[in-house]
């Protein structure tokens, strides 16, 4: 009950534009939480964290997929970009193989 009545949170969030068009630092990180779809299953929360020039910090989205991987931060980045975000000075994250190429694209 409680996912029908906020579900339209989540999509509204998911596809707000930004108050913002530049950040100066962006982190994107990973986090692997149990989900219930049909049985329990560990997928992976990728989030990304813009921090502005007057030093406020944001969540600007987030995505659920089954692994860490570069396809799924590409499809992050692209919708950052999508919805409004121009300039990222700087991104700060893990060594994670395919997201240098997702951020470059």
């Amino acid at each position: 009950n409680i996912t029908k009545r906020t579900e339209h949170l989540v999509e509204e969030f998911h596809e707000r534009k930004f108050k913002y068009s530049q950040y100066v630092c962006v982190f994107l990180d990973a986090t692997y939480i149990p989900l219930r779809r049909g049985t329990v299953e560990r997928k992976a929360a990728n989030v990304a964290i813009g921090i502005r020039s007057d030093g406020g910090k944001e969540v600007l989205d987030y995505r659920i997929a089954p692994t860490e991987n570069g396809a799924a931060w590409s499809e992050l980045l692209q919708g950052l970009r999508a919805r409004g975000i121009k300039d990222i000075q700087l991104f700060i994250a893990d060594g994670l193989v395919g997201l240098q190429s997702a951020i470059e694209a």
